[in-house]
């Protein structure tokens, strides 16, 4: 009978942690699992471990969680949040005892290899989890189920983590071909780990001590600051300590991103700003935020699912949009139940408070588990990929083919065909041209935010044309990944001033000078926003044909242009903006894409625009006709597809999505406007808090026109997510606390009489305190108007008051009629002089306003 009482007990153990499933790979949940997070003393660590919190008890993850908490004396004197989850103390690391240097991550590896060396959990351990913060579990973490093994841990995927492949990897670790681009998700065994982590501190020391190689071509850091220190510490000591990953790139998911289909997440990571419709949501807008004390403040609510349902039909993004609320939700609910915990009164009833309690928000944030799909590690996708077949078009149809539901018999036979899904989508590499000048820079702060939140696999650069001269003052080194090429803005035969031309130089320089593995390369512009990705495989791109936007005011396509500048004029395609081209085939065009622009910009006497559509007749178009012609010669015949690019300000058509603003043209909601052009002189990037000014509002929008309304929408999306971008950049330029600038909102005047002059809008409001050297000069100016409104007036009214004392003494001493003489001389000049001063103060005033006339 003991016997039996003892079976009994661990078969009940065995059920509980395994929350009462058999596991999918038939291995009964008999391995200890612990899971780790590292904070500090902060509010803004606080609200996201309270997030993290609630969704380890709705996901059923097994085991215990620690929270290692790095904090200085002085921080744990006043912290509030001791309660807030099982809580391992760790030394703080941030200032480095050692050298001083500030850097918080670094506690990570290092509350790792504290809790090893002196907490007792850790003795009781076989398997280990290491979460961010900033992350909200769906379902089960399960090592072995996920394939790990003892010396082979399994991570997610961190593609930019270019330091691997170049002379970083070389210089901080002996076996460089080993290092794996990882991080997010970690599942360790426990003797992996007790190897690894000194190393990891260590590696992360050297690493951020390595200055010299923090540039962002060589770490893919794009602000140059070493802040990835950490995570190349990483990968740096798994290579040397010889531990090869399982990289797995389903099983987590930045909200915002659209997941593959058949594949469910189990790990949410919000470390990029996500948004849906007109509700955003960025981790770093809540810094500061004590939401964790403030009594039964969540942040702001997002749709609702029904909404989503009416948002999107197509089933994979509407998951994808499905998975950013659950996110948010999952957060709110756990601060709900925080606020309970902390003794706050209950609540008011609201809508979405109710919809919290519902069942339908039970059912929807239920435990996750992997599907097949799920677990295809990416090493195993890539092994299946057909060396010598054009599988894009094929795989396109699987995907649209939806089979009946199969029997439960069917199931084995079912799924090679699960795994011919799971064929790899070819690698995308994405580029776009930018020249060293803060105008492009802005518009590179632009694109690369909206990149990193459009889900755009693959990675970017920009190609940064510059002279020398140029680089000596240029700043914006750390604002994308950059491959620097020599400018030819200044032909450097023809002495021709043409910097449209560094686009297809810079092409040609890059594929000359880089090593890519990418099979299709997709082209940019600079002053263009991502509102989704832009894959192959959609548009169904392949080699020998290349995927565009149509540019159909290249009417020189038609004409004589194309008769004289390619044999194959019948090929030319009218196409632009957005190019999507196998690499194979851009490695033949992109010589013939440079000659074929620098012989349409020679041929001068085909400017005219009923030749090529240029209406200021100045061949600025040459680089496109460059394009056309250079395509034709090849042959390369283009798919055109309208869904790809829209600018601002026109309609779209019902039920297309986007993927790309391109804002090269003015655009306008009611008596606001933007125009790029505008803002080419304009240091956005340099001037802290500088941004554009604000759209109206979308509710003050008429909504009887639905296709203006639409428009309208798109037009303040598109401003939206610039000012987004340059907000974020200011925040990691570490700008001052705008609340604390005493002296920004003193050209707010100016800067509306600016903005009206230029048909902006009819009043900028308070937010928008952007200065200009026109808001300047017109801020300067009046202050003139007045006799008495500077020094140097008060000067001149001092000495002309002083004379006319010194007169009015000089007549009382003198009398006759000599003395009336000088009176009335005296008189005289004196109203000459007033004449003269007059006359000098209104022409300065004219002379101003034509000036300011001609400079507008």
């Amino acid at each position: 009978m003991r016997e039996f009482l003892v079976f009994v007990a661990i078969f009940l153990a065995e059920f509980v942690v395994g929350d009462g499933r058999s596991n999918s790979s038939g291995v009964a949940a008999s391995w200890r699992i612990h899971t780790l997070f590292s904070v500090e003393c902060q509010d803004y660590f606080d609200w996201q471990t309270v997030g993290l919190m609630n969704s380890f008890r709705k996901s059923k993850q097994p085991g215990p969680i620690t929270r290692l908490l790095s904090c200085t004396d002085e921080e744990k004197k006043d912290y509030k949040g001791m309660d807030l989850a099982p809580t391992f103390e760790v030394p703080s690391m941030s200032r480095h005892p050692k050298t001083g240097d500030w850097y918080p991550a670094i506690n990570k590896p290092a509350g790792v290899v504290h809790w090893l060396k002196h907490s007792k959990e850790a003795e009781n351990v076989d398997w280990v989890v290491i979460l961010d913060a900033d992350m909200i579990i769906r379902g089960p973490i399960i090592p072995w189920q996920l394939g790990a093994e003892k010396g082979r841990p399994v991570a997610a995927y961190y593609g930019y983590l270019v330091g691997c492949d170049n002379i970083l990897a070389k210089l901080h670790t002996k076996h460089p071909e080993l290092c794996d681009k990882v991080g997010g998700l970690l599942a360790m065994h426990i003797d992996d780990l007790r190897v690894f982590a000194p190393m990891w501190l260590s590696k992360t020391e050297e690493v951020r001590e390595d200055r010299d190689h923090w540039a962002t071509n060589i770490t893919g850091d794009i602000y140059g600051k070493g802040w990835i220190s950490e995570m190349y510490g990483y990968s740096f000591a798994a290579a040397e300590v010889g531990l090869r990953h399982k990289i797995n790139d389903n099983l987590m998911i930045y909200p915002g991103y659209i997941p593959r289909p058949d594949v469910e997440p189990i790990l949410l990571h919000y470390g990029l700003p996500f948004s849906v419709g007109n509700w955003s949501f960025n981790k770093l807008n809540h810094h500061e935020d004590g939401i964790v004390y403030d009594c039964n403040r969540l942040f702001p609510e997002p749709p609702y699912p029904r909404e989503i349902q009416q948002m999107e039909s197509d089933s994979n993004k509407k998951r994808g949009l499905l998975i950013n609320i659950e996110c948010m939700n999952v957060l709110n609910e756990g601060l709900l139940l925080q606020h309970k915990r902390n003794g706050c009164p209950k609540p008011p009833w609201s809508k979405y408070l109710s919809f919290l309690k519902r069942k339908i928000f039970t059912d929807l944030t239920k435990p996750k588990y992997p599907t097949p799909a799920t677990l295809v590690m990416k090493e195993d996708r890539v092994q299946k990929q057909p060396v010598k077949k054009e599988h894009v078009p094929k795989r396109r149809a699987k995907k649209e083919h939806v089979p009946k539901p199969p029997v439960k018999e069917d199931l084995v036979q079912k799924q090679p065909e699960l795994d011919e899904l799971q064929e790899p989508y070819p690698k995308i590499h994405t580029l776009f041209s930018t020249e060293c000048s803060t105008y492009f820079d802005w518009q590179t702060v632009g694109l690369m935010h909206s990149f990193r939140l459009s889900g755009q696999p693959g990675n970017i650069t920009r190609l940064l044309s510059c002279t020398d001269e140029d680089l000596k003052e240029y700043k914006g080194h750390n604002l994308a990944p950059t491959h620097y090429v020599p400018s030819m803005s200044r032909h450097p035969l023809t002495g021709d001033w043409y910097p449209a031309i560094n686009k297809p130089a810079a092409v040609l320089h890059w594929l000359n000078h880089v090593d890519t593995d990418a099979e299709f390369i997709v082209i940019l512009d600079a002053d263009m926003i991502m509102r989704g990705s832009i894959t192959p495989w959609e548009f169904k791109a392949a080699r020998g044909r290349p995927v565009s936007t149509p540019y159909d005011y290249l009417i020189g396509c038609d004409n004589v242009l194309a008769k004289l500048h390619t044999s194959h004029p019948e090929a030319c395609d009218k196409v632009g903006g957005v190019i999507i081209m196998h690499i194979d085939d851009l490695r033949k065009f992109a010589l013939l894409w440079l000659h074929k622009t620098e012989e349409v910009r020679a041929d001068r006497a085909h400017y005219a625009t009923n030749i090529t559509g240029d209406i200021y007749q100045s061949g600025w178009i040459s680089e496109m006709y460059g394009y056309s012609f250079g395509a034709a010669e090849l042959q390369l015949h283009h798919i055109r597809s309208s869904e790809i690019l829209l600018y601002p300000g026109y309609a779209p058509d019902p039920g297309v999505h986007y993927r790309v603003f391109h804002y090269g043209l003015e655009f306008k909601v009611g008596n606001w406007s933007f125009d790029k052009a505008n803002w080419r002189e304009t240091d956005m990037i340099n001037k802290c808090w500088a941004k554009f000014p604000a759209p109206p509002d979308p509710s003050t929008l008429d909504q009887t026109d639905k296709d203006s309304f639409a428009r309208d929408l798109l037009s303040i999306e598109c401003i939206r997510t610039l000012n987004e971008a340059l907000n974020l950049h200011h925040i990691k330029m570490n700008c001052p606390d705008p609340s604390s600038l005493t002296d920004l909102n003193s050209g707010d005047e100016s800067g509306a009489v600016v903005s009206r002059k230029l048909g902006k809008l009819d009043d900028v409001g308070k937010g928008d305190t952007l200065s200009t050297e026109n808001s300047r000069e017109l801020s300067e100016e009046p202050k003139e108007d007045g006799m008495f409104s500077s020094l140097r007036m008060w000067i001149i009214a001092l000495w002309v008051i002083s004379g006319f004392v010194f007169m009015v003494m000089i007549v009382s001493k003198f009398s006759g009629r000599k003395g009336k003489g000088v009176k009335g001389k005296h008189h005289k000049n004196k109203r000459r002089t007033a004449s003269y001063m007059s006359f000098v103060d209104r022409n300065g005033q004219e002379k101003y306003a034509r000036d300011l006339d001609a400079s507008l």
